[in-house]
């Protein structure tokens, strides 16, 4: 048996290092091939994607049809949200590249989203308003996306309250071909046209 008044002493050094050694995005500055979002989100593409309770509980599952529209440093991610329920959402993203930073803002995101890029993989960070019985919850997510091949990409994400994990997210983006995309069904659009980039 464990005497807690020897255990205690050892182990808290050990925990009050471990937050230290969470993944920073340097972590993959040489991993190939590099993520540029002005390259991968250019075009059409589906995701397919699941949230998780902090349990680990699948809570819902959805598909998701985006379009991304570059000009230079500045994009737009449309997005729409098909989730096994029934339900559907859409997002309208507004990016600004600045080097290997991102910039983002859309109309369900607090202030901006902030990311930046290394090898293959690239972490936001930003607050998303989310409607939980009747309220509006500010969620904060930590959003890490891992560029597999040029054509794919594994989206994971961890939702945080008051500093808790409530949830996390699990999402596999693919890029469609010409003739997948010839075949894609048009949607009425989350960004206006008329705004430009």
């Amino acid at each position: 048996m464990i005497n807690m008044t020897t255990f205690l002493p050892l182990a808290l050094p050990i925990l009050l290092i471990l937050p230290g050694c969470a993944a920073s995005v340097d972590d993959y500055r040489n991993d190939k091939p590099v993520l540029e979002l002005d390259r991968f989100f250019d075009g059409r593409l589906v995701a397919y994607g699941m949230l998780q309770s902090f349990s680990g509980k699948v809570t819902r599952r959805f598909k998701a049809d985006i379009i991304g529209q570059w000009q230079d440093d500045r994009g737009t991610l449309d997005e729409q949200f098909f989730f096994s329920d029934g339900e559907q959402q859409s997002r309208c993203w507004k990016l600004v590249k600045q080097g290997n930073s991102y910039r983002g803002t859309a109309g369900d995101i607090v202030g901006e989203a902030l990311g930046e890029a290394q090898g293959n993989t690239l972490n936001w960070r930003y607050t998303l308003q989310v409607p939980v019985n009747g309220k509006v919850w500010d969620i904060y997510l930590d959003d890490w996306l891992y560029l597999i091949d040029e054509n794919n990409l594994i989206n994971r994400t961890k939702m945080k309250k008051f500093g808790l994990t409530v949830g996390e997210l699990t999402l596999h983006i693919r890029k469609l071909s010409d003739a997948e995309t010839a075949l894609v069904e048009a949607v009425e659009p989350a960004c206006d046209p008329a705004e430009g980039l």
